[in-house]
């Protein structure tokens, strides 16, 4: 009789444990399906009339840096999202003084920190 509990409390043991692996991943999931989706269709954090922020970008930052400044700011919801477009559409930091606005996406903000060379 104790070896068929022992067993009945061993499956019952790995059955919940195969069950809260199973929730694990699919909450690990939907977490990286939700980043993922944000990276490409992240809106702007106000869709009408931005508030225009001055945005210095200096020889020694770098996309992480920019990030984090940009979400002191207000400029975006979160840092991590906005290095992971950066670094996705291949954003070529330069130094400089920018004019950014809460009404940009981060594509925007992007092109907007981009200097424009003039044509010879």
């Amino acid at each position: 009789m104790a070896k068929v509990v022992m067993r009945v409390l061993s499956i019952s043991i790995t059955v919940l444990f195969c069950v809260l692996v199973v929730c694990g991943l699919y909450q690990v999931g939907l977490k990286c399906y939700d980043f993922g989706y944000r990276v490409y269709t992240e809106p702007a954090v106000s869709q009408e009339n931005g508030k225009e922020q001055i945005v210095q970008i200096t020889e020694d930052m770098g996309t992480k840096d920019l990030a984090e400044l940009l979400e002191e700011k207000g400029l975006v919801r979160d840092a991590r999202l906005f290095y992971f477009q950066a670094k996705l559409a291949g954003f070529d930091l330069q130094p400089g003084v920018y004019k950014v606005s809460t009404s940009m996406t981060a594509r925007e903000m992007m092109a907007a920190m981009t200097p424009v060379e003039a044509e010879e």
